[in-house]
């Protein structure tokens, strides 16, 4: 009998999943490994090379991490699951013209889901995964709170996981650096796994151009939206576009047209096929409006609660007021003018390093 249990790895065959793994087993863990196979490069229309989470190589490296340390390894096909519900929203919500977060969305209906899904089956009362985050609890909830190393903390990615996958869930490299980890990886006999590095990447878009993505997975998409207009913020036409699911809010690269000053894109309207530019101070605005939430910190928040809201991946967050509607959408109203905020893109809620919640953006207030 384990000293503190039965739990389920998500080991992808990286650093970060094995040295997971290997502490949870030298903590008195009894470890059950599972890789999950959630895609094929050959389906992104990409030419590079099958490498990261699903490739081969990794999943024989997740497997012979769990020989080594004689633990069970299972490998799980969720390619169906995963398709359905991450792929399609993806492609759905840039035709919306909106800007996804697909490694929100799986982590809180995909993953954690196939992972607790599968530990009920091998009876395992816990999760784990290689996440840079925290697990804290306060008045009877669990919340995340962000991990030790800055540069790598995971909680923005996190915030729509549930009560029920908290209490089952385990982080143990939230309080360590990835420095630390790298040499928790050699001092267990892993000098090659410890210069592995990392991949930032779409999983299913391993190149990076989720334009192409979107070419060979909408059959005639390309035809269809070509010859939109690029407006000014005051309507008038500056030229004609790509089409307008190529676009994200404050792009400014890459827009196909010259116009002597630099533009950046400031609204997608998809019904027209227009996109619109207009200078930085254009993509300034004062608040927002969030739906979809999830909220761990408090079952419910105050009105007009100070939180840093945090809009996008690494950003350093704004300090804001948020207010908590019946529905539970959140109005957001920024203390400091924000730049580039992206419907479809996660809103995070924090208090300090405490994850307060979270939700996906759907619009936006103009400037002051």
């Amino acid at each position: 009998m384990s000293k503190h249990g039965r739990v389920l790895v998500a080991m992808s065959g990286g650093i970060d999943s094995t040295v997971t793994a290997m502490m949870l087993h030298e903590q008195g863990y009894e470890v059950v490994g599972i890789t999950m196979k959630t895609w094929d490069y050959a389906n992104s229309g990409s030419s590079k090379k099958e490498t990261g989470c699903c490739s081969l190589d990794s999943i024989n490296d997740a497997r012979q991490a769990a020989v080594d340390m004689n633990f069970h390894h299972f490998i799980v096909d969720i390619r169906e699951e995963f398709g359905d519900y991450v792929i399609d929203n993806f492609v759905d919500e840039y035709i919306a013209g909106r800007t996804p977060n697909p490694c929100v969305l799986c982590n809180t209906h995909i993953k954690w889901s196939a992972l607790l899904k599968r530990a009920d089956s091998l009876d395992c009362e816990f999760i784990a995964t290689g996440h840079y985050a925290k697990i804290k609890e306060e008045n009877g909830r669990k919340f995340i709170s962000k991990g030790k190393d800055e540069r790598k903390d995971q909680s923005y990615v996190l915030w729509g996981l549930s009560q029920d996958c908290l209490n089952r869930s385990r982080f143990p490299l939230g309080p360590y650096s990835k420095p630390e980890v790298r040499q928790m990886a050699k001092d267990f006999g892993y000098e090659e796994l410890s210069k592995k590095g990392e991949s930032y990447e779409i999983c299913f878009v391993p190149d990076n151009n989720y334009r192409n993505f979107l070419k060979h997975r909408v059959e005639g998409l390309e035809e269809r939206v070509a010859g939109g207009n690029f407006v000014g913020v005051d309507g008038k036409v500056l030229g004609t576009h790509a089409g307008y699911p190529f676009y994200t809010i404050g792009q400014r690269k890459g827009l196909g047209v010259a116009f002597g000053e630099p533009m950046y894109v400031t609204e997608i309207q998809p019904d027209t096929n227009t996109v619109v530019l207009g200078q930085v101070k254009d993509l300034l605005r004062n608040g927002m409006q969030v739906g979809k939430t999830n909220f761990m910190k408090y079952e419910r928040i105050p009105d007009g609660m100070e939180a840093v809201t945090q809009i996008r991946y690494n950003s350093p967050g704004t300090l804001s007021n948020i207010f908590q509607n019946d529905n539970g959408n959140v109005n957001v109203e920024f203390l400091a003018n924000v730049s580039g905020v992206a419907p479809g893109q996660s809103a995070v809620f924090y208090e300090g390093d405490d994850v307060l919640g979270g939700g996906i953006i759907f619009g936006s207030s103009l400037k002051r």
